[in-house]
């Protein structure tokens, strides 16, 4: 949110709490029921003033809280992305390498769903899939979804899906239709937003991130309460100036006679 939004939603809150404060100034001429009425009206307008100029705020403070992140140099982000092999990655590296900030990209795994194995395929594919490529040493084999991931050691995810699908295509006559690639990028916590947006433009979302800006949206996000709550806090607020102006002649004349007695006391 703007700087100058937010300056003036505090303001306008400020000024309903003021109206609040004034009308329970007018405590010498109403009754006890009117002065109940007036801390109903002021839990009413503080939790309207919250809902409306002080909730938007709350909703950004993770945002805010990851700017002093973003600045510290050293700090880096790391982007899970899992993207279909149609994905160009040479392209993807190509433009994301022109950002101020961004550090590597490195192809992961892939993973190549085919259908749900009985027994006896299953076993099959787990003991072939080593035999098809000699990069393919490290893989899995899940039986109920029939998902077979593969990891990439300083093999791309091109050279691993064309070993593949060319076995594919001479036991089972067909082509592998979908799959899916997993990167992950490194890049610097200042140029975290620009990758992002960048990403997005790509129609890319990350699946998970790790770093110091992550870490401080989590940290903010578990300490926060909901909306509802901090619309029911800022209510409470509401009430408290109101009891604060409803008391404040009392106050205000108790302190004059503490002063006078304090002076009084002083002159003896």
């Amino acid at each position: 949110m703007d700087v100058i939004v937010t300056i003036i939603y505090i303001i306008l809150f400020i000024i309903m709490m003021v109206f609040v404060f004034s009308i329970a100034m007018l405590k010498p001429f109403m009754s006890k029921k009117e002065m109940l009425l007036i801390l109903g009206v002021g839990f009413f307008i503080g939790a309207l003033g919250g809902a409306f100029f002080l909730s938007p705020i709350y909703s950004d403070m993770p945002e805010i809280a990851t700017s002093i992140e973003k600045v510290m140099p050293g700090n880096e982000e790391t982007l899970y992305l899992d993207v279909s092999s149609a994905t160009d990655i040479n392209k993807l590296k190509s433009d994301l390498s022109k950002i101020e900030g961004f550090k590597s990209l490195e192809e992961t795994g892939v993973s190549i769903p085919l259908w749900s194995f009985t027994d006896k395929e299953y076993r099959f594919f787990n003991t072939t899939v080593p035999n098809i490529d000699s990069h393919f040493s490290n893989y899995s084999v899940n039986k109920t979804s029939g998902v077979i991931h593969i990891e990439l050691n300083n093999y791309s995810s091109s050279q691993a899906l064309k070993s593949f699908a060319d076995w594919y295509r001479a036991n089972y006559g067909g082509p592998i239709n979908y799959a899916q690639v997993h990167v992950k990028i490194v890049v610097s916590s200042s140029a975290y937003d620009q990758i992002k947006q960048t990403l997005l433009e790509k129609g890319i979302v990350a699946s998970s991130v790790e770093g110091s800006v992550q870490n401080s949206i989590d940290n903010s996000n578990s300490s926060m309460i909901s909306n509802t709550h901090f619309v029911l806090a800022c209510g409470g607020v509401g009430v408290i100036v109101a009891v604060l102006g409803l008391f404040f002649e009392t106050f205000v004349v108790g302190k004059r006679r503490f002063n006078r007695f304090l002076h009084t006391k002083k002159k003896r």
